[in-house]
């Protein structure tokens, strides 16, 4: 590898990025001792007045974009962090809906660079850091930050949330966390603090989670046993406590698939029982406005485009492990979908055989590549993975851009599709690639897809 100069505060956000990765390499280094070591040097340990942590396997990616939208209809000032991006490194932090521009980003590592010392941190150490100086530097009122991995050892987890919201818990990361869901929810658990309040929306989690919390003195509350949710036919309502309070008629989630209904249930949760502690005041139109308008690319996202001439229509969704490849599949056998053509890849560390499985009946074309990724899982492991599994065709490639086009010639002769011909899964990554793919060869997307990503905060 090229060796990269140490940037500056006038380098740019591509200098900085690269530098990053180069400095240290790995791109997992649990543990969150080094990292707030850092944070206090910057005097960032407490980055808005109300803090928010999520954690979970499947579904926290989308619970913060619905706390966020639901917070800033409330009328709040709201950081937002998550993690991976798809297209630009600035998705990563958003503040009241927006992407933080490359000249903040610079500043934040700038800063971060100094108060380090001789601190090593990870890529990933370097983003939380900067979404915490921004978030200060803002004044935001409320941070809703996304755990990356695990929980308890987790960057994140340097902040004391004043509440946690933990969504649903599966395997995955398989060779961080192991393959015990039990001991993966004690994990998760370890974002939760000794007497402040922590929802969880899986509606079947391990019992450790409960004794843990127990353990710890945290008041937890547990969809189907504290609060619930049914949905009818245009709405959904939520219920919880012993009086069985009822927030009726909510409007069904912008975003697609019945697992989302759990998520808003888990955040609609968190967020009255957080009123109720006198934390917050969001009014019931906040919720309903927030759910209708929320935003969260590459989940179940319907994506049309035209290129050179020809119109197509895709379906691009991040699921990544066994649990959110059966909510993919759930959510296809209910669109009645089948016969589609799949853009797929998948990291090595993910228990990819049963994702492929419960995949593979609505797929009669696989056009497979591996990623650019130090996590991808190379070509022959690919083929390997899907030759036992698959009977279907399959075409593997060694980079996606060459999968894009060739799967681009191959659906020409389609004329307007009103469903989704093509399924792009597997990764976020997948989706990410696929996505810079169609940038790169210039196709028209519709607005309503390219208005998704929310662009970068000018400065």
């Amino acid at each position: 590898m090229m060796q990269v100069s140490k940037p500056h505060a006038q380098s740019t956000l591509t200098q900085w990025l690269d530098w990053l990765v180069q400095m240290h390499p790995q791109e997992i280094d649990m543990g969150v001792a080094r990292v707030k070591q850092v944070a206090l040097a910057l005097g960032v340990v407490r980055p808005a007045p109300v803090v928010i942590s999520v954690a979970g396997t499947n579904g926290k990616g989308s619970s913060v974009a619905f706390l966020s939208s639901i917070l800033r209809q409330a009328g709040y000032q709201v950081g937002a962090y998550s993690s991976p991006h798809l297209l630009q490194f600035n998705e990563r932090i958003q503040i009241n809906g927006q992407n933080v521009s490359d000249a903040d980003l610079v500043m934040a590592f700038a800063k971060i660079e100094q108060a380090r010392q001789a601190t090593k941190l990870t890529y990933f150490e370097f983003a939380t850091l900067a979404a915490l100086v921004l978030f200060a530097k803002n004044q935001v009122q409320v941070a809703v930050l996304e755990v990356g991995l695990g929980g308890r050892l987790d960057a994140v987890n340097l902040v004391d949330a004043d509440a946690a919201l933990i969504t649903a818990i599966d395997i995955d990361h398989i060779e961080w966390l192991g393959n015990d869901r039990a001991q993966i929810a004690r994990e998760k658990a370890g974002i939760t603090r000794t007497g402040r309040l922590a929802v969880c929306s899986d509606p079947q989690p391990p019992e450790s989670l409960a004794e843990y919390c127990q353990q710890h003195q945290v008041p937890l509350l547990q969809l189907g046993q504290d609060f619930e949710y049914r949905q009818a036919a245009n709405t959904w309502s939520l219920s919880w406590g012993e009086a069985s309070a009822v927030m009726p008629k909510l409007p069904i989630p912008a975003l697609k698939g019945e697992f989302q209904l759990q998520n808003a249930a888990g955040v609609v949760a968190l967020l009255q029982a957080m009123q109720d502690q006198g934390l917050l005041q969001v009014p019931l139109s906040a919720i309903e406005s927030g759910l209708q308008q929320v935003l969260h690319p590459g989940r179940l996202q319907s994506l049309r485009f035209v290129y050179q001439g020809h119109h197509y229509h895709w379906l691009l969704d991040v699921a990544h492990n066994p649990q959110s490849a059966q909510v993919l599949s759930d959510y296809l056998q209910g669109e009645n979908a089948s016969a589609l053509r799949a853009l797929f890849s998948v990291l090595s560390d993910k228990d990819a055989t049963p994702m492929v499985q419960v995949l593979s009946p609505f797929i009669v074309d696989w056009h497979v590549a591996e990623l650019k990724n130090p996590r991808a899982r190379a070509l022959p492991a690919l083929q390997a993975l899907l030759s036992p599994l698959v009977s279907a065709n399959r075409t593997f490639y060694p980079e996606m851009m060459m999968a894009v086009q060739a799967v681009l010639e191959m659906e020409k002769q389609k004329t307007l599709p009103q469903q989704p011909t093509v399924l792009v899964w597997g990764s976020f990554f997948t989706v990410a690639e696929v996505y810079q793919a169609l940038q790169r060869l210039s196709v028209q997307f519709a607005v309503s897809d390219t208005s998704a990503y929310p662009a970068p905060a000018q400065g």
